[in-house]
């Protein structure tokens, strides 16, 4: 039959799958919050829960660049995104810490969305990987957090 040939297509990862639920969960949490004050509240304990449970290796580097990443641009609020430690503008997603174990990865990431205004020319990179956050990382980061926020 002409259109019918396997693409080898299986579906989502478990991983993608569990992160799905995870959106949805915070999606239905974030809407139950009654004030501003207490959703930002709940909001940065809900990330630093997360990084809490994460292995060591990712939760120090975690711990680190979400230190940075509040220190850098104080106009980011915390939150959860797909399970992850984020930050955002109004609302909208601006940069997040991906764990390595999160996706079965060898390496955490940082990764920065379309609203970050990191834009380079013709090309720019928008995520990091990251075995560890050293003093020039942070610098690093600190850096490309100011910029994303503009």
């Amino acid at each position: 039959m002409a259109g019918t040939k396997d693409s080898g297509y299986e579906g989502f990862t478990a991983e993608e799958r569990a992160a799905m639920k995870e959106h949805a969960k915070e999606q239905k949490k974030a809407a139950r919050r009654a004030s501003a004050a207490e959703k930002a509240a709940e909001a940065e304990r809900d990330v630093l829960d997360k990084i809490a449970a994460m292995p060591e290796s990712d939760r120090v580097m975690a711990e680190r660049v979400h230190a940075v990443v509040t220190a850098a641009a104080p106009e980011l609020a915390p939150k959860t995104w797909y399970g992850m430690p984020a930050y955002a503008l109004d609302g909208k997603v601006v940069c997040f810490f991906q764990s390595a174990e999160k996706f079965k990865a060898r390496y955490a990431t940082l990764g920065f969305s379309d609203l970050a205004k990191l834009d380079d020319g013709p090309m720019w990179a928008t995520g990091f990987a990251l075995t560890e956050v050293t003093d020039e990382v942070e610098a690093r980061i600190a850096d490309l957090v100011k910029r994303a926020v503009g």
